[in-house]
């Protein structure tokens, strides 16, 4: 019991090196996906359309906990705004597998627009994954702090500041993202865009996968 009490407290004790840990195991998920490194069966045309219009929901209801939680917490209803910020954190894991078996197992998208449009989609995809990526941290260590802490304990953390960061990171992000998946999904047309991550990082990702897991064609 004592040893499972101080497991218990480990996380408390370090949210640092928790969400240290936690944010490098989501990076190396994520480029292993890009990468073509994780084992993930091939899937088709029309599953990789699902998952994109299914992703474009969940961070639409994400966002839409994230408000509800910055609307709990400025009326002081604590208990709310935990269960909100919560609910949106889930949902971003449930985006995180799909968003994974997506880009590991099939395809991105190529908006197929010109002019102000294209450059103007570019500009907003970039913000979007700039901020994704810069997020994780942020979004995590709020998340543990709140999971380790009461209420009370809270006032005495970085929780509120790094809470304001994480929000308006995060809700940005999930707004972007949801304004480039309409553009490219219901103004304009795409078409395929394979081994995006490959062609920025040179063949030699390429090779160790095909090494590792072979030629998944």
């Amino acid at each position: 019991m004592a040893v499972a009490d101080d497991l218990g407290q480990w996380p408390r004790a370090h949210p640092r090196l928790v969400t240290t840990v936690l944010s490098i195991l989501g990076y190396a998920l994520v480029i292993g996906a890009f990468g073509g490194l994780l084992p993930i069966p091939e899937i088709g045309r029309d599953t990789v359309i699902l998952l994109g219009d299914a992703i474009a929901v969940v961070n639409t209801l994400a966002l839409s906990a994230i408000v509800a939680g910055v609307y709990f917490i400025r009326t002081d209803q604590v208990r709310k705004h935990r269960a909100a910020m919560l609910t949106a954190f889930a949902l971003i894991m449930v985006f995180l597998v799909m968003y994974l078996v997506k880009v590991g197992a099939g395809f991105e998208k190529a908006i197929l627009a010109e002019g102000v449009v294209y450059y103007a989609y570019l500009g907003m995809l970039a913000v979007h994954i700039l901020l994704s990526a810069l997020a994780v941290p942020v979004v995590l260590h709020a998340v543990v702090l709140g999971l380790t802490h009461s209420p009370s304990e809270l006032r005495d953390t970085i929780h509120k500041r790094v809470g304001r960061v994480a929000v308006g990171a995060w809700g940005l992000s999930l707004a972007l993202g949801v304004i480039t998946y309409l553009l490219l999904n219901h103004v304009y047309s795409w078409e395929p865009r394979t081994e995006l991550f490959l062609l920025l990082v040179g063949p030699g990702l390429g090779e160790l996968r095909d090494s590792l897991f072979g030629d998944r064609e």
